[in-house]
């Protein structure tokens, strides 16, 4: 005789079928990337960022990562401030604007910074100036971009060079290409230029008259990330520095094979292409607490900012490898 076959009613199948498809979905979440939206100006100090990308450093740690490209500061901003981006290049001066009320924004890692054989930033002088140190510099008009870096950098390198601030009168061009433009015509005397803008204007008769190699405490860019995502998600961050490392120690080991790169992303100008120098970039660290506090007490005195801002709630070191 067959024995009768057991079938288990639909009553009990369905539930059975619907808790197995929501363990599934349970465990499938767990490796769901993170996407991080990063605002992304074309500048130099981005490229380890691009490289990270290209290499799939960042799907290596189970990341997918959104490169908004802006054109300027401000714009980079607006995509922070509404959340439509994650995070940003940026420097300290800007993450104190940010967080002059509350902390919306954490720094957790250089992106940049000088080195004794590759200056950030530099004050120009015009082929047709006359200017040919610093001491000549007294009395000159000097382009700079206002309440950025760049002014910070001009100040602060003119008087470690012993010039006072009534020794030069500072010019406000915020447009790099503008700034460029008018050094190139001699209608600037001088000008501060970052790398590598700086590289063209040299290239097209224009002299050092000083950069911050000789006083790397003040040239910087860094890695920015909305508080908020840092708080919701510690480990995507961790994992993005993580990439940034792995695309640091291959850039600085091989400079030569980024040249397609490098105009794709137009972080080069055209004509520099072929002959620049790709920088060294810094390893795992954050600015110090000396460069806040340097950079902070500049802001005050110049009027941009009146908090007295903490250090340790807009930079964190935790995070990196």
């Amino acid at each position: 005789m067959k024995s009768k076959k057991r079938t288990l009613p639909c009553l009990i199948i369905v539930p059975l079928i619907l808790i197995f498809i929501l363990l599934l979905s349970s465990c499938s979440g767990a490796d769901e990337p993170v996407t991080l939206k990063m605002a992304m100006l074309p500048i130099m100090d981005t490229l380890p960022a691009h490289v990270a990308e290209e290499q799939g450093y960042f799907a290596d740690e189970n990341l997918i990562v959104e490169f908004l490209p802006v054109g300027s500061a401000p714009d980079r901003d607006q995509l922070i401030k509404s959340g439509q981006a994650d995070g940003m290049v940026n420097e300290l001066l800007s993450t104190m604007f940010y967080n002059s009320e509350s902390p919306e924004v954490i720094t957790v890692r250089y992106a940049r910074k000088a080195l004794p054989d590759f200056p950030h930033f530099y004050i120009l002088a015009s082929a047709d100036s006359n200017i040919t140190n610093v001491d000549d510099i007294r009395g000159q008009e000097i382009g700079i971009s206002e309440g950025t870096i760049i002014e910070y950098t001009t100040d602060r390198l003119l008087q470690a060079s012993g010039l006072d601030d009534d020794d030069y009168v500072t010019v406000a061009i915020p447009r790099i290409p503008d700034r460029l433009a008018l050094l190139g015509s001699g209608e600037l005397a001088a000008a501060n230029m970052p790398d590598p803008a700086a590289a063209l204007a040299i290239q097209s008769g224009a002299s050092i008259v000083i950069d911050d190699s000789s006083y790397p405490q003040y040239g910087h860019s860094v890695y920015t990330f909305r508080k908020e995502l840092v708080d919701e998600h510690p480990e995507a961050i961790r994992g993005f520095l993580r990439a940034i490392e792995r695309a640091v120690d291959e850039i600085n080991g091989n400079k030569s094979q980024w040249s397609d790169l490098l105009s794709e992303k137009n972080l080069v100008p055209p004509p520099l292409l072929g002959n620049y120098s790709v920088p060294d970039y810094p390893t795992a660290a954050v600015p110090t607490q000396a460069q806040w506090d340097d950079m902070l007490q500049w802001a005050r005195e110049e009027g941009y900012l009146t908090a007295d801002l903490d250090y340790s709630t807009s930079v964190d070191d935790s995070l990196l490898p």
